[in-house]
């Protein structure tokens, strides 16, 4: 199953409903991911640009973007950004399949059209 890392803040009204009645996230995210058949692999709070981070697996992508518009349609988020990870066997693959892909950058001639 695909890994998704989120990144997330929440608006200063949910921090002080936490603030008043302190309550562990992580048990909710879990929940949420559960209930489209994935899993939490970890919930973590941090200092810097986002309030904590989030490692998913999901089945496909469609079920995480399930969970991710409940949960951003639940505006006690600032801010939701997902990332899908690759392993490095998924990498692999991706590098021998660009060998196929013709690139050419923009503003440069086709070829045969010199």
């Amino acid at each position: 199953m695909p890994l998704y890392l989120t990144r997330f803040s929440y608006t200063p009204e949910t921090w002080g409903r936490l603030i008043s009645n302190p309550e562990d996230r992580g048990r909710a995210a879990q929940q949420y991911i559960e209930s489209v058949g994935g899993k939490l692999h970890g919930f973590w709070y941090a200092f810097g640009t986002h309030d904590g981070y989030t490692l998913w697996e999901a089945p496909d992508n469609v079920s995480m973007a399930a969970v991710a518009l409940a949960i951003t349609g639940g505006r006690a988020l600032s801010s939701f950004e997902t990332t899908v990870l690759l392993t490095v066997d998924e990498t692999m693959e991706a590098l021998r399949k660009a060998q196929q892909v013709q690139y050419r950058a923009p503003g440069t001639a086709a070829p045969g059209n010199a």
